[in-house]
């Protein structure tokens, strides 16, 4: 059984998981990010790699940043700044000896959907997950949209809100459309000592409190805005809705309702503009160790980056 080592990784956790090539993971683990240097950090991937050596014939992988996945370089890193230019054929490639792909993280969870989730079978649509920032992943005619500089898809960098002025992150989607921020403003409002928990966020947003309602109906406004400005350019199928809260079915019932609430209060949108299917995405945790599987699949089968 083919079997292949899938690496996530996050400012937070290295997720690692094997999985096979039909895409079941049959282990899985994840460690604290080593943030300390590139050193440690690669030490910490090498320690990994090790454990399981000889029972995987690929190392797939995502990360945040700028990736060139036809060259096997990721620039700039994100908030993991050290991982600038560093080169998997060189390192991961050489050590093992087999093939090795690298995904940007936001597409990774888009590819997930399109190999196993809720993107399978649409021709055109998007991806977008809501956590500390805002990642996503465009899919045009069945493929996941690269661009000339492999940085199409990066939705955090679009400007909602310019009169913040364009050095302020107010101004950007990946701030408005933060699940994490909505959560820290949703506990310290109704006075949850744990301001990062978000059960009791959400738990107070079912309990009808006014204040957590309305920062949550706020919140849901802005990935429904997100939503409208790719759709005015893609003209999508579907839209799928990543991440942790995405898992609260009232997020996903509020962004529809703030979407329909946009195109109605203006006739000519209304008019023009064809609504997209906005569902919950099938995978959660677990998205980006089978998008970046799935990535290094499609190389290894001859498919081109789009």
């Amino acid at each position: 059984m083919t079997q292949y080592l899938s690496f996530d990784i996050g400012g937070t956790n290295l997720k690692y998981a094997l999985l096979n090539h039909e895409g079941h993971i049959i282990e899985k683990n994840r460690v604290n990010t080593n943030t300390e240097s590139l050193a440690s950090f690669m030490s910490s991937i090498y320690k990994i790699a090790d454990a399981y050596k000889g029972k995987f014939e690929g190392i797939a992988l995502c990360a945040p940043g700028k990736i060139d996945s036809k060259n096997k370089v990721i620039h700039y890193g994100g908030a993991l700044t050290f991982l600038d230019g560093l080169d998997l054929n060189e390192t991961l490639g050489k050590r093992y000896n087999v093939p090795v792909g690298v995904e940007n993280d936001g597409k990774a969870a888009a590819l997930a959907e399109l190999w196993l989730g809720e993107l399978q079978d649409v021709n055109s649509g998007f991806a977008m997950t809501l956590g500390t920032a805002l990642g996503g992943g465009i899919l045009l005619d069945g493929h996941v949209l690269h661009g000339k500089d492999f940085q199409a898809g990066e939705i955090s960098w679009m400007i909602t809100n310019i009169s913040k002025g364009s050095n302020n992150l107010e101004a950007y989607s990946g701030y408005i459309c933060s699940a994490v921020r909505m959560i820290y403003m949703i506990n310290r409002a109704v006075g949850n000592s744990n301001l990062k928990d978000g059960i009791a966020a959400f738990d107070a947003i079912r309990s009808g409190n006014k204040t957590a309602v309305k920062i949550f109906k706020e919140f849901c406004l802005n990935p429904a805005a997100v939503i409208l400005n790719i759709q005015v350019i893609v003209n999508g199928e579907k839209v799928v809705i990543g991440g942790g809260i995405s898992a609260q079915p009232i997020l996903i019932k509020e962004v529809r309702k703030q979407f329909k609430h946009i195109l109605t209060d203006n006739q000519m949108i209304n008019n023009q503009i064809n609504p997209p299917e906005i569902v919950a995405a099938k995978f959660k945790n677990d998205a980006n160790l089978y998008g970046a599987l799935y990535a290094l699949l499609l190389e290894l089968n001859g498919e081109k980056v789009q």
